[in-house]
């Protein structure tokens, strides 16, 4: 039975309900353990648990159909710039809740993210939805019923794994992360930092969601790293040009951005770089790089601050790879990723260029997708056609030149 507009606004007010109220129940079982003594630790899991498993898919997917359709009403600009950044300040806010020390840092952070998220429904509920509700070229139930496909499909993002098999990968990560809290501890951040980012570039495909729990504690490590200068250089860095194409990850839900650097990295060609533009300092992702491309990648700040970063990303030029074109392997990613990933880096791509997919099947669907969103769009030939492995170069093509 498909729904009424009316009825697909009123399962947006009680749904919006509901999470206000799942936030702000956990919220104050935190100030509870705070104030009773008893342990503040398994409260915030469970906020945090809450916010990653409920409340950020619900505003990812809110901001790739709601937000798309509100953006057909000028006076929803400035809005929709602040409802995004409140998604950007509750996830951040999230994983410093994650890294927290002490009972009173909890207790904050807890509060801070409640009353954050209760104002930022409130915005939506009385600024956003009555404008797409009146609309007559907006069919807001057919955004409701695309924004429930977006959250489930951001809930089903991991494989099943064995019970067994993760608790063991999971004691084993806490146990990493206490040694990097210990190295911090003792002044030894740097070496901290890379040894969480060790870890999170092998958790990456496996267990993405304890990969994203060891980014949060590498933000709060990085912090630490205030005395020794870090460079993220490991390799001479490409000529500077006018031509470098600009990543800003600001709009972005944070839990897409670093798929999107990676994906942007992947995608360039050797000797060639981008600028990427984010709202804090991307020390993080610098040791991440370094975990999973050391000797690979250049790294170069252009602004440092305070409310703007900007640092250059390139990869070095290698004599003997000259002319060859990036591997995009997508067997290590979990199955509901890889196509997410496989349309970031051929977005990325300059007109022209083109990059080598590795997969472990022939990607008929792939391709399939590829003439429905980009038809004419893009090149697609196959260099190694199984029985175990398939290697396709996808491409853009170049402008045609018109004669006059």
């Amino acid at each position: 039975m498909t729904m009424t507009d009316r009825e697909a606004s009123q399962a947006m007010l009680a749904h919006h309900q509901s999470l206000s109220d799942g936030v702000d129940l956990r919220s104050r079982a935190v100030r509870q353990a705070v104030q009773a003594g008893t342990g503040w630790e398994p409260a915030a899991a469970a906020l945090i648990a809450y916010l990653a498993d409920e409340v950020l898919p619900h505003a990812t997917a809110e901001e790739r159909s709601i937000y798309q359709a509100a953006r057909a009403h000028s006076e929803l600009d400035e809005p929709i710039l602040s409802l995004l950044d409140e998604h950007r300040r509750l996830a951040g806010a999230a994983e410093r809740l994650a890294s927290a020390d002490s009972a009173d840092e909890a207790d904050d952070l807890a509060a801070s993210i409640s009353s954050l998220f209760i104002s930022h429904v409130q915005k939506e509920n009385d600024v956003v939805l009555p404008l797409v509700a009146a609309d007559p070229d907006a069919d807001l139930a057919g955004l409701v019923e695309q924004m429930h496909r977006l959250t489930e499909a951001a809930r089903r993002d991991d494989p099943p794994e064995a019970p067994a098999t993760t608790d063991v990968v999971t004691g084993l990560t806490s146990l990493v992360l206490e040694a990097a809290a210990a190295l911090a501890k003792a002044g030894q951040g740097d070496r901290a930092c890379g040894l969480a980012a060790r870890a999170w570039a092998l958790l990456r495909a496996p267990q993405p969601k304890l990969a994203g729990r060891v980014t949060a504690k590498l933000h709060g490590l990085a912090r630490s790293v205030t005395v020794e200068p870090v460079a993220f250089r490991s390799a001479p860095q490409p000529s500077a040009t006018s031509g470098d194409a600009e990543l800003d990850v600001r709009p972005m839900a944070p839990a897409q951005r670093h798929e999107k650097i990676f994906a942007t990295y992947g995608a360039l060609a050797p000797g060639s770089a981008f600028v990427l533009v984010n709202d804090h300092d991307p020390k993080p992702l610098g040791y991440q790089f370094e975990a999973e491309h050391a000797g690979e990648f250049t790294w170069e700040a252009l602004e440092e601050g305070p409310t703007v970063w900007r640092v250059r990303i390139g990869r070095p030029a290698d004599p003997a790879t000259a002319g060859t074109e990036s591997e995009l392997d997508v067997r290590r990613f979990p199955h509901g990723r890889r196509h997410d990933v496989i349309f970031t880096t051929f977005q990325a791509l300059a007109p022209g260029g083109g990059f080598i997919l590795v997969n472990d099947h022939d990607p008929v669907p792939l391709r399939y997708q590829f003439d429905a969103q980009f038809p004419g769009g893009y090149t697609w030939d196959y260099q190694e056609a199984g029985p175990k492995l398939w290697r396709v170069r996808i491409g853009r093509p170049a402008p045609v030149a018109v004669g006059r």
